[in-house]
């Protein structure tokens, strides 16, 4: 079960990285972070594998849920 969940569809597009990763740096290890968007976050992923230590990219995952409704879990080590 994901520590934090947000909803991020209603968020202007600018605020959104900034607000995904001051919510990760906020959880334990071996949480995760749920995010909810209006698009595939394929680039928010390579952003986290590149810049994030803490990330675990190998437990990653993402579904789409219907359209404009994509639900992904990014877990920390």
């Amino acid at each position: 079960m994901p520590a934090t969940t947000l909803d991020l569809r209603d968020v202007p597009p600018p605020e959104r990285h900034p607000k995904i990763h001051d919510a990760f740096e906020e959880l334990e290890g071996g949480e995760s972070l749920e995010i909810i968007n209006d698009h595939e976050p394929k680039p928010l992923f390579y952003e986290f594998q590149a810049e994030v230590d803490a990330f675990d990219a190998d437990n990653y995952e993402v579904a789409c849920q219907g359209e404009g409704k994509f639900v992904a879990t990014l877990p920390k080590k």
